[in-house]
């Protein structure tokens, strides 16, 4: 276990001019020559480097304390539509080398591509970094753990475990292409959750919240760790009297703010361009076309400031916008990596990867699908019998379709205009762009996620933010265990 005195900063920006592991335009064009020297179209170096924390309070006790720092290099050449990927742990001349050599090996035509003289790319500055969360001491994150699971356990004499947990990262990446591009970036994560059990009667229920973004601990000033905690105590009490789901086709309203992981899965992967340059989407040739309620516009954003998914420079080098990817209901854009964007005849900026051992790809950053002209109270009051969904859980989505099964972990049934009971066992079961077709109200009350969500896909996680106002969908199958 680490020693929570200990204050020494894990963060010593390698990459940066002096730094540990400072990278300059003569090495990065030795190794650049090195990978084109097969005859490759195109080659980049991504230098990475990351240090993480986690803290994990249970049962009274912090019983987990872990930190660690990773450091590579991964190499990149493509040649036409192929791509070669190395990389390496150690950043020593013999191993970087090798990776070049290694990545190369995609083109065989032999001769070589001289790269463009590197120059720096300035960067705009979307998150703040006062003072890295890492270097905070560990008593002071112990401490808010602490608070949190108290303030839990005196929220309702029946919450029986509570449970606090802290992320933190600061990584850093410096991008360097052969058409001539040197970028660096700086990014910090912090991730905060509680979660608390409820018991009553031999019977036992959860509830969670957490939040953070690209931020510090500053974050706690405006929500502390005792809201996190009332919050998921309120949520496991709620839900000690949960009624059996009714099953069958119904309205259902989604409540604003992390809602919008339905979007994400069930709509946003089908717009990343990767799959619809392979004709794999079920938004493969409907550029133009309707493809949702002309109440619907969706965006891709990483300019929001500190959240999540919010990014300076992409893994690629570039400077990510703010993407419309709907319309008005009308289908207006992919998101894009290098590739997707030479085959598409347009710019990138969403090539994201995990880490320097994974080769970049089209993902998404703050997927939002941006407020309509009703109010929220007019949205529910129109609803016979719906349900609400407040907060989502696990799902399943397929691409080729857009077919998508959603668990609630937290929702309620609606009943002529009102929210009345709480419901148990909620599965939404639809399809993503038939859903943003039966979108017939939207709301004016548009929220982005407080921070918690990780995107997975092709076996690459990458945090994502998420956003919607409150909407009503006319019809959903709701998988539930009690008819009518």
């Amino acid at each position: 276990m680490a020693n929570l005195n200990t204050h020494s900063s894990l963060y010593q920006a390698p990459f940066a001019p002096g730094g540990s592991a400072a990278i300059d335009t003569a090495l990065a064009g030795k190794l650049l020559t090195i990978a084109l020297g097969r005859g490759g179209d195109y080659a980049d170096l991504f230098f990475e480097y990351r240090a993480a924390g986690g803290f994990v309070f249970d049962e009274g006790i912090l019983k987990s304390v872990s930190r660690g720092v990773s450091m590579g290099l991964g190499v990149r050449v493509q040649k036409g539509d192929a791509t070669g990927y190395a990389y390496v742990e150690r950043l020593d001349w013999d191993a970087m080398k090798r990776a070049a050599d290694t990545a190369a090996q995609i083109a065989s035509g032999g001769g070589s591509v001289v790269p463009v003289a590197a120059r720096v790319v300035e960067i705009p500055s979307r998150y703040q970094l006062d003072k890295v969360s890492l270097d905070v001491p560990g008593l002071e994150k112990r401490r808010l753990l602490e608070r949190a699971a108290a303030a839990a356990h005196a929220y309702d004499a029946r919450i029986l475990k509570a449970e606090a947990s802290l992320s933190e990262e600061i990584r850093e990446i410096l991008v360097v292409t052969s058409d001539g591009t040197m970028a660096r970036d700086t990014q910090p994560l912090v991730r905060f959750g509680v979660r608390a059990i409820a018991e009553q009667s031999g019977k036992r229920q959860e509830g969670s919240s957490g939040g953070g973004g690209r931020t510090s601990m500053g974050y706690f000033e405006g929500k502390s760790p005792e809201w996190h905690a009332q919050e998921a105590a309120r949520q496991a009490i709620t839900m000690l009297g949960a009624q059996e789901a009714p099953a069958g086709t119904m309205e259902v309203v989604l409540a604003p703010g992390d809602s919008g992981i339905l979007l994400h899965e069930a709509v946003g992967h089908g717009l990343e361009a990767d799959f619809n340059r392979k004709g794999t989407s079920n938004y493969s040739g409907q550029m133009g076309n309707g493809v949702a309620s002309d109440l619907c516009t969706v965006v891709d954003d990483p300019t929001v400031l500190q959240s999540r998914g919010t990014i300076n420079v992409d893994d690629e080098g570039n400077e990510p916008k703010r993407a419309v990817l709907i319309e008005k209901g009308k289908l207006v854009g992919y998101l894009h990596d290098r590739l997707s964007a030479r085959h598409f005849g347009t710019s990138s900026g969403n090539g994201r990867r995990e880490s320097f051992a994974s080769a970049p790809m089209p993902r998404m950053t703050n997927t939002i699908l941006l407020a309509g002209p009703h109010k929220p109270e007019e949205i529910l009051r129109s609803v016979k019998r719906g349900i609400y969904a407040k907060k989502f859980g696990g799902g399943q989505v397929d691409i080729a379709n857009g077919d998508f099964v959603f668990s609630l972990t937290e929702g309620y049934l609606v009943e002529d205009g009102k929210i009345t009971a709480p419901l148990k066992g909620v599965n939404l079961i639809g399809n993503g762009p038939e859903v943003l077709r039966r979108v017939t109200m939207l709301g004016d009350d548009v929220e982005l996620s407080d921070g918690i969500w990780t995107c997975g896909k092709d076996g690459q996680s990458v945090p994502v933010g998420v956003g919607c106002p409150t909407v009503k969908i006319d019809a959903i199958t709701v998988g539930g265990t009690r008819v009518g």
